[in-house]
């Protein structure tokens, strides 16, 4: 092992996510000969095939799988190892991966990305959008960050006292619910309230990873429900939809307050009182003193927080 040749570990975990040396080696910018003789060396060092050949491509054995889960740690270790301790964003090549929830972009993009750009021109940053599973890469640190919603209210199960401890966050932006509705809806010739509301079928837009919001939290703990007759993962769709029909679109106030500019849509307020939600960045404490992670997260919440 005082002869192992830690870039193997690139290799290895670019197998793993391809399952095919073929794609492997256009990832790694190498011949599939090159490939090849790695995986034998990896092998030899790991007393284990690591990989069978199928019909399908390669498939992992157990004892690959088993290094799985650690390798992405190791190689996040070795990468600050070797990162120089000064950073200067116009030389950075870096890429830097975030997941962030769907109204989080228009809300922060704006704002901090032509800084980012202006700073640091060769960095990259990739984003997707948040889904189930991309608490557990933030835990992990397969990603650098992200942007996600979460809640004051003591009746919410995404409360910020529920964020793990793993984790550094900056609250970003608050924000806070408000109802949708065409501007001749017949709701507009009874009282506005919760009755109302809940008399009237809904249209209900389901982010990236965000599949209830705080305000049927809090109708649930009342028995109540509302009746959600169509979803869907555009909000602009959804838009269109809600001024052709009498259903009701619940939405995040500043989300939709640039794109409702001309549109016929009336806003209401929310007929349940609850505490204002926030747009959270969320990091793994591993990159605390990582110097470009440190100057790229920064660079967000400075220029962010001083729009809002």
């Amino acid at each position: 092992m005082q002869q192992f040749d830690y870039n193997l570990l690139n290799t290895l975990e670019v197998l793993l996510e391809e399952q095919s040396v073929t794609s492997a080696a256009l990832r790694l910018h190498l011949s599939q000969s090159a490939v090849s003789k790695q995986l034998a060396k990896l092998r030899e060092v790991f007393g284990d095939p690591l990989f069978e050949r199928t019909s399908y491509g390669l498939r992992a054995t157990p004892r690959a799988k088993q290094l799985a889960p650690e390798l992405r740690q190791v190689l996040q270790h070795l990468e600050l190892f070797t990162r120089p301790q000064h950073f200067e964003p116009s030389e950075s090549q870096r890429t830097f991966d975030i997941h962030m929830v769907e109204p989080a972009y228009s809300l922060t993009y704006p704002h901090f990305m032509p800084e980012i750009l202006k700073q640091a021109p060769q960095v990259n940053v990739h984003a997707k959008t948040w889904r189930r599973d991309s608490l557990d890469q933030l835990l992990r640190c397969e990603i650098d960050m992200a942007i996600s919603c979460w809640e004051w209210d003591s009746r919410s199960k995404w409360h910020m006292e529920n964020i793990p401890n793993e984790l550094n966050y900056v609250e970003l932006v608050k924000d806070h619910a408000v109802c949708l509705v065409r501007e001749e809806h017949p709701l507009f010739q009874e009282k506005w309230g919760l009755d109302t509301f809940l008399k009237y079928r809904h249209l209900q837009v389901v982010f990236g990873g965000i599949e209830q919001w705080l305000l049927d939290d809090i109708l649930n703990l009342e028995h109540l429900k509302r009746d959600i007759a169509v979803n869907l993962t555009d909000f602009h769709s959804a838009m269109e939809l809600c001024e052709h029909s009498d259903l009701i679109l619940c939405a995040p106030a500043k989300y939709v307050g640039n794109m409702l500019k001309g549109s016929p849509l009336k806003i209401l307020s929310a007929p349940v009182e609850m505490e204002a939600g926030c747009y959270v960045l969320m990091w793994h404490k591993h990159f605390d003193f990582d110097h470009s992670h440190r100057w790229f997260r920064e660079l967000i919440i400075d220029r962010v927080k001083a729009e809002y």
